[in-house]
């Protein structure tokens, strides 16, 4: 007769006193602690997430919501802890696109700190020279996501080899640098296209990004204006987030994630100086781009960033 022994558990003691005072079995558990242990956060977050809870056995009988053959998710939660929202249309097609990113691109990121103070100051210039209408508005007023695209589409033109896209029957090297922007609307995010980015002003891509980021959001976008591109700026400075890696949009081969611009110490020339500094992360689709060439990709924009009057030589 072969015997089969149980697989040992393993939990520190107060993740087995926990487990057992609310009844948890510990084989239901993915521990993750050292070495898959079991710890502590690991019962209480099991505990968090059980739609068992006292409060909810006391207000009613516990049932199951019905299970879709799709989706099992919703039999961790009880019926009535919860309010369901159907899914909009544009939320199904990002769910849908990002899924087939993640599964079939792979993909790794790149970071790099530029320093911005020589972008602001004539980004401040720029805009302090825009006239005034009767109403005392300046009539332009670009952003330094405006340059950023500029740098993005610049340095696209410098590195032509990183100015692809990635098909199974041949690589696509594209003349023109047609850049995406990540605009946030009502029930998701879609991304119009800055076409021939490369040859147009900042001025004229600032009051290109409102026009479409308005009619993005009054839903009013044609296909040929969010579909393709070769890579996209998406950024989250204004939120605060220091820097994040955001997830390449097929059929593009890279995007540029935008952290804030915030004060750091550097040190220049052995000197510790006080400079406003962003970090940018670049995701590139390893199947077009490989390390060495993303990094020169990147470098090329860092240098149009703290060099910004290059990008009007």
């Amino acid at each position: 007769m072969i015997s089969r022994e149980t697989p040992r558990i393993f939990a520190t003691p107060l993740a087995r006193r926990l487990a057992g005072e609310n009844s948890i079995d510990l084989a239901s558990i993915n521990g993750t602690g050292p070495h898959g242990r079991i710890i502590e956060k690991d019962i209480l977050a099991f505990k968090a997430r059980r739609p068992d809870s006292d409060a909810l056995l006391q207000s009613r009988p516990f049932t199951i919501s019905p299970i879709d053959e799709e989706d099992h998710s919703r039999r961790y939660y009880a019926v009535g802890s919860f309010e369901e929202i159907p899914h909009q249309l544009m939320r199904k097609a990002i769910a849908r696109r990002l899924t087939e990113s993640v599964r079939n691109i792979p993909q790794f990121s790149l970071d790099i700190d530029c320093e911005i103070d020589n972008l602001m100051r004539l980004r401040e210039d720029f805009n302090g020279d825009a006239p005034e209408t009767s109403d005392g508005q300046r009539l332009w007023k670009t952003s330094i996501n405006d340059y950023l695209i500029k740098s993005l589409a610049l340095a696209l033109q410098r590195v032509p080899e990183a100015n692809v896209t990635y098909t199974p029957q041949a690589m696509l090297k594209h003349k023109h640098s047609n850049i995406g922007v990540a605009v946030s609307v009502p029930g998701g995010l879609i991304s119009p296209i800055i076409q021939f980015a490369e040859r147009k002003s900042v001025r004229e891509i600032s009051d290109e990004v409102k026009t479409l980021a308005q009619r993005a959001k009054d839903r009013a976008l044609k296909p040929e204006e969010y579909e393709g591109g070769v890579s996209s700026v998406s950024n989250l400075g204004m939120y605060g987030v220091k820097r994040f890696n955001a997830v390449i949009n097929p059929p593009q081969s890279t995007i540029l994630a935008v952290g804030k611009g915030e004060e750091r110490m550097i040190v220049r020339d052995g000197v510790p100086i006080a400079a406003k500094v962003m970090t940018l992360t670049l995701t590139c689709d390893h199947r077009a781009i490989d390390g060495a060439l993303g990094a020169q990709l990147l470098t090329e924009i860092q240098h149009f960033i703290e060099h910004p009057a290059s990008m009007f030589a």
